[in-house]
């Protein structure tokens, strides 16, 4: 066995040519954080840490690390690391508006009005400084309402802000407007300005979003995992429009409300998925609830399949996706954004629980063991939603033609009954 030699990088363990992998006693693992799912790691029976430059063959690297390395070193049949080549494709704000507005003419054009019509789940945007006349004209057309400005490669609410008026955004365009010889010496920051949703779903009088997680294997085929669980971030600050500079009021991300005066380090300002499904049951019924979340589902395939021809599919990758779901208070839900990188720093015991048993379950279905058969529709609390075509769940049922009642295997909210089914495995083989 030999090591590869690429450009002087000493990359994972050379072994035989393998035409399909073979189970490990030992995994190596690097890590490039080190909160949540560094404990994980380190937990796992049978998986070891190696440091610098050591031979790997898991790897939880960040986006930086990949944008410099991807393209320079030799993997082997059974590495694996956290991010597809071109995630950005789907988790820099622009990008994603880009290609879902694409998707969606493609679907018009082979599908027609109707099933294009199920890509109109995120506000109206515009790319700038590239789409600024175009904004422009659209903001006349629609005066008094509130749009929100968001930096396209930010996250945790940086650089956000909200406005109503185009002088709120001139000190922006000045920047945007430099010399070429000035953008080179200093690059100017995309935004994205998309249409504020002005009537979320309030409870208790406050703001919430949903963090969603999806996990996929393949984008060639489409292979797509739903968590059962996640949950709502609520705002400290009851909600009005009258205070659109209030990011207390507007803004659910974590690292905002945390620094709120009254904001509880005990309590956090979360709900569990299950908890907030219940709320919404008890409150509208359980048909409108499987509506709202059914209409979610869609949101996680169409956004995947917007960009299942543009991203760089690579059998060494996989991508942990943090989807964030607002609900206006018709029920309706509004993709606001994917993360290439979802938080995994815990905010209270309950959510580190969460994010743990989130990551020992992503493990599960990287399977680096090899211990799965590859036709499991459910691991730990990842239920496979898509598998080159929609997956029925097993409790439900596909009509004869004509009725075309479809259950999607989709359980987010649910109970999660995780243990339970991971047993089930080990009666096949141990997880």
């Amino acid at each position: 066995m030999s090591k590869s030699k690429t450009l002087g990088y000493k990359g994972p363990y050379s072994y035989q040519k393998q035409k399909e992998r073979e189970p490990r006693s030992c995994i190596r693992f690097k890590c490039a954080l080190t909160n949540t799912i560094m404990d994980v790691l380190r937990q796992r029976p049978g998986w070891m840490e190696v440091k610098d430059e050591g031979e790997w063959d898991f790897y939880w690297c960040d986006v930086s690390w990949l944008r410099e390395n991807f393209d320079r070193i030799y993997m082997d049949e059974h590495v694996r690391i956290c991010h597809f080549r071109n995630h950005y494709e789907l988790t820099r704000k622009n990008f994603m508006v880009k290609n879902m507005k694409r998707f969606r003419k493609h679907l018009e054009r082979e599908a027609g009005k109707l099933e294009a019509a199920k890509c109109d789940f995120f506000p109206k945007t515009f790319d700038l400084p590239s789409e600024y006349h175009l904004f422009v004209e659209e903001f006349r057309r629609n005066p008094g309402i509130t749009w929100i400005m968001k930096p396209v490669a930010r996250s945790q609410g940086r650089g956000i802000f909200l406005f109503r008026k185009l002088k709120d955004i001139m000190d922006w365009r000045k920047d945007g407007g430099r010399s070429d010889d000035q953008k080179e010496e200093m690059q100017v920051e995309n935004y994205v300005a998309q249409r504020y949703i002005e009537s979320p779903y309030l409870i208790g009088g406050r703001k919430f979003d949903l963090r969603v997680y999806v996990l996929v294997t393949s984008y060639i085929p489409l292979r797509a995992w739903l968590y059962r669980d996640g949950f709502a971030r609520f705002s400290s600050t009851r909600y009005t429009l009258a205070s659109i500079g209030d990011h207390y009021i507007h803004l659910t991300n974590v690292a905002v409300q945390k620094t709120a005066p009254d904001y509880d380090p005990e309590k956090g300002c979360k709900w569990m998925i299950q908890q907030l499904r219940q709320y919404l049951t008890a409150k509208h019924g359980p048909e409108m609830v499987e509506k709202l979340f059914q209409d979610m589902d869609n949101i996680f395939i169409k956004s995947l399949q917007s960009v299942q021809k543009v991203i760089i599919n690579d059998k060494h990758c996989f991508e942990l996706y943090g989807y964030d779901i607002l609900i206006d208070q018709d029920l309706k839900p509004w993709l606001l954004e994917v993360n290439a990188s979802p938080s995994l720093t815990a905010s209270s015991q309950e959510d580190y629980r969460l994010k743990c048993r989130l990551l020992e379950d992503v493990l599960h279905i990287v399977d680096m063991e090899v211990r799965l058969t590859g036709k499991e529709k459910h691991v730990g609390g990842f239920d496979l939603m898509w598998n080159e075509g929609p997956v029925s769940r097993e409790d439900g049922h596909l009509d004869m033609p004509g009725n075309g009642h479809f259950v999607a295997n989709t359980l987010l909210g649910c109970i999660n009954d995780r243990k339970k089914q991971l047993k089930q495995l080990c009666v096949q083989k141990k997880i």
